[in-house]
């Protein structure tokens, strides 16, 4: 067992982005290991108890929740204070990673879901976006002149709706939104997180993950 983190991730997975969001913020050093979700290595599996990313060994802790690997993360250290943030912060994260996140997966799957109407389901996630975008404002980010852990909870399930039909959410009345997002994928951070890996093999020598030490693309 190694005497470092090591952190199993999915570049595209949003779960896994804001993780290394939370990483890259706390400059904390991680082995970063890169996996393909249709080839998981047996070391993932034997790792992380639902098989899914992001996951992070500690020692013999393990976190399988992206949300607790945030936390930890910005605990170890926190430069941006992204923890600073108000208690209905919380109430955000926990309504995107529920109500939102099923109705986003309802509209970008909707293949998946035949006896769904997409149309409607479109339309739950929307209520939540417009509240967003209601609480932005006038201000770079959902709390106002920085950015805190919701911020960067949040954005990457945002993206991803977005993505599913961009003509679509650029033609909605939320500018306030539209820019919060453009702000995040204009972003030095998002460009790091999104840096493309080589999918680790047993053997190779490790690839460190932190805000001053980006590993080599690939």
């Amino acid at each position: 067992m190694t005497d470092h983190p090591i952190f199993w991730t999915f570049r595209r997975c949003p779960y896994a982005m804001r993780a290394r969001l939370a990483l890259l913020s706390s400059g904390v050093d991680v082995e970063l290991r890169e996996i393909l979700l249709k080839d998981k290595p047996q070391e993932f599996l034997d790792t992380s108890a639902s098989a899914t990313v992001p996951s992070l060994r500690i020692g013999k802790q393990v976190l399988d929740e992206s949300l607790d690997i945030m936390i930890w993360a910005l605990k170890q250290n926190d430069p941006k204070r992204l923890l600073d943030m108000p208690e209905n912060g919380w109430d955000l994260i926990s309504t995107n990673d529920g109500p939102f996140k099923t109705a986003l997966d309802h509209t970008k799957y909707a293949s998946r879901y035949p006896e769904l109407d997409k149309d409607a389901e479109r339309g739950k996630a929307a209520g939540f976006l417009i509240g967003l975008d209601q609480k932005i404002g006038e201000n770079p980010w959902l709390f106002g002149k920085h950015s805190t852990i919701a911020d960067f909870a949040i954005l990457p399930f945002v993206r991803q709706f977005a993505n599913s039909d961009r003509a679509w959410f650029d033609a909605q009345p939320w500018p306030n939104l539209i820019a919060w997002l453009e702000r995040f994928t204009d972003s030095e951070a998002f460009r790091a997180i999104m840096a493309k890996y080589k999918p680790w093999s047993k053997g190779d020598p490790p690839v460190w993950f932190s805000a001053g030490n980006q590993p080599e693309k690939v």
